[in-house]
C-alpha cells in the first residue's frame, strides 16, 4: 500500500510538503533522515507503532483472564505493527489471533469470528478506518461484551473501554508550525522531522461497569482522562 504522504511526494519535487505520519518516515522513503530530511518534504512523526505492545500490556492488566486476545488490523496498512505486538504477547504469555478488516462490513465479519472463537479481549490497531468507525466498533464490543483497547481517544468517547495513544493535537500543532515557517521562506530540507511523544491513557468507567470489569487502581492513578 502507498501512503498518502508517499503519493504526495511522488507527485512533486518542488512544492513544499508537511506531513504528520504515524510510522518511520525514513523507512517509508519520505525523507533521507530525521535530522536532514532533504528535498521538499518534512513534518512530524508519532509513536503509533511503538505503542501497540504497551496497549496490549495495559489491556492484559485490565483483563488478565483473557488468554487469547484478538488483534484487529487493516491488512492494507498495519503490517508494520504486527511484529511488535507479537513480541509483547510472548512476554505476557498471551495468544494473539489476528483479525483483518479493511471495510465496515469486514469489521462486522471480524467480530463474528471473535465471538465464535470466544476470544476474551480485543486490541484494535491504530488506523484511520477504525477511528472513523468508532461508533460501530463500540456498539459491537458492547453487544458482545468484549473488552477492547484502541489507539484513538475518539473510540473511548464513542463507548470503547480504553485507549492509549498519541495526543494528535500536539502533532497537528507541530505540523502547523512548520507550515507557517515554510510560508515565511524556510526550506523543508532545513527543518528536521519532529517526533511527537506525548501519549495518554483514557478509560471509560461506564463501559467498564457494563462489562463487569474493575479497573486496577494503579491504572486509574496514571490515567490522563477518566470518562464517567
Amino acid at each position: 500500500m502507498q501512503y498518502p504522504q508517499q503519493a504526495a511526494k511522488s507527485a512533486t519535487a518542488t512544492i513544499p510538503i508537511v506531513f504528520a505520519f504515524g510510522g518511520d518516515p525514513v523507512q517509508a522513503g519520505l525523507v533521507a533522515s530525521l535530522n536532514r530530511p532533504g528535498g521538499n518534504i518534512t513534518g512530524v512523526t508519532f509513536l503509533s507503532t511503538e505503542l501497540t505492545g504497551k496497549r496490549l500490556e495495559l489491556l492484559h492488566q485490565i483483563v488478565p483472564t483473557a488468554r487469547t486476545v484478538g488483534f484487529l488490523v487493516n491488512p492494507t496498512a498495519a503490517a508494520v505493527e504486527i511484529s511488535g505486538v507479537e513480541t509483547a504477547a510472548r512476554v505476557l504469555g498471551v495468544d494473539l489471533m489476528t483479525l483483518k478488516a479493511s471495510t465496515p462490513n469486514e469489521i462486522d465479519s471480524a467480530f463474528a469470528i471473535l465471538v465464535a472463537r470466544r476470544i476474551g479481549a480485543l486490541l484494535v490497531v491504530g488506523d484511520p478506518l477504525f477511528s472513523a468507525q468508532s461508533r460501530q466498533l463500540a456498539a459491537l464490543a458492547a453487544r458482545h461484551a468484549v473488552p477492547a483497547s484502541y489507539a484513538d481517544r475518539d473510540n473511548v468517547v464513542a463507548g470503547g473501554l480504553m485507549s492509549y495513544g498519541e495526543n494528535f493535537s500536539v502533532a497537528w500543532h507541530l505540523a502547523g508550525t512548520y507550515a507557517g515557517q515554510i510560508l515565511k521562506g524556510e526550506r523543508p530540507a532545513d527543518l528536521p522531522v519532529q517526533q511527537a511523544t506525548k501519549v495518554g491513557l483514557v478509560l471509560n468507567m461506564k463501559t467498564a461497569k457494563a462489562l463487569g470489569i474493575t479497573i486496577p487502581p494503579n491504572l486509574l492513578a496514571i490515567a490522563d482522562e477518566v470518562i464517567e
